[in-house]
């Protein structure tokens, strides 16, 4: 009998990931040992740092970031997670920002880490809607990169104490852009008028949502266990095409070197054009690695 490899697992509370816990997508010869790690985000550093699991949900940016740095990860073409963004970027209701290509240029922008793949996708829109480069801004964080190497450029300071939300109120920044933490009710107002108009339009054009979540493996066991990671990939890819059919709406995941390079692509010129990457990233760095194994 062939031996039973277990592999070590972390993935949020989405739909791929709930599929893989309930056993509904399974492989006769590689099991995953489910770690509930919740917030997910708190996965990530300690699988760039020491490669805490065998298999890990990462944040598009962080993993980006890790093969630039040459943390020993290999990203696999598949996206667990996305989002249309445009509306996760807020401003006081009794201080509107109504006009964001004149009023945002030197304008303070709270996010709870320059890296944060929600502020990596406003930024991009702002530049795609307002012509707005990401340096016309001063950005304030709380939190520093997942990856220890990376440091931030010189328009951002990670100086901002307390919440988001207090800091937009007391008038300390002019705006913030939110995660899954988005609040609710009038207090604050959308800066990018008619978003969900722009997102179909955005979408309609390019194809897929906003990308945010991928996954990424050890990279050692692309040597010492290569069947064991193609058997993990056809899981994600039954996973993934299962979410997608029971999709309400746009799905949000996508998986194959085909759907998902060029976006990928886009996101790391992306990332290198507001500095978040020390360099630009080739395909082969990105995806080369997993590509030739799945080959």
């Amino acid at each position: 009998m062939p031996e039973q490899i277990s592999l070590s697992a972390a993935f949020g509370k989405h739909a791929i990931g709930q599929i893989l816990r309930s056993g509904e997508v399974s492989d006769p010869r590689v099991s995953l040992d489910m770690v509930q790690v919740d917030p997910i985000h708190k996965a990530f550093a300690p699988m760039v740092k020491e490669q805490t699991f065998d298999v890990s949900e990462m944040a598009i940016v962080t993993a980006l970031q890790a093969i630039a740095f040459g943390h020993p990860v290999a990203l696999l073409p598949v996206v667990v997670a996305g989002r249309f963004q445009r509306g996760c970027i807020v401003a006081p209701a009794d201080r509107p920002i109504t006009d964001p290509a004149t009023q945002l240029r030197g304008a303070k922008v709270g996010v709870r880490s320059y890296t944060q793949t929600t502020g990596l996708w406003v930024r991009t829109h702002l530049t795609e809607d307002f012509g707005l480069a990401a340096q016309d801004m001063r950005w304030f964080t709380q939190n520093p990169a997942h990856v220890p190497e990376y440091v931030e450029p010189d328009y951002v300071s990670r100086t901002l104490e307390g919440s988001l939300v207090d800091a937009l109120r007391n008038g300390d920044i002019d705006a913030a852009i939110f995660g899954n933490d988005l609040p609710q009710g009038d207090e604050f107002v959308p800066v990018i008028d008619h978003a969900a108009e722009r997102d179909q339009a955005w979408y309609d054009s390019h194809g897929y949502v906003p990308v945010n979540h991928l996954v990424t493996v050890k990279s050692e066991l692309l040597e010492t266990k290569p069947d064991a990671v193609r058997r993990v990939w056809d899981m994600l890819v039954a996973a993934e095409s299962l979410a997608g059919e029971r999709a309400t709406g746009i799905s949000v995941t996508m998986a194959g070197l085909e759907k998902v390079s060029a976006a990928i692509a886009d996101i790391a010129a992306s990332s290198h054009d507001q500095g978040m990457l020390p360099r630009p990233l080739s395909a082969d760095e990105i995806f080369g690695p997993v590509a030739r194994l799945l080959a």
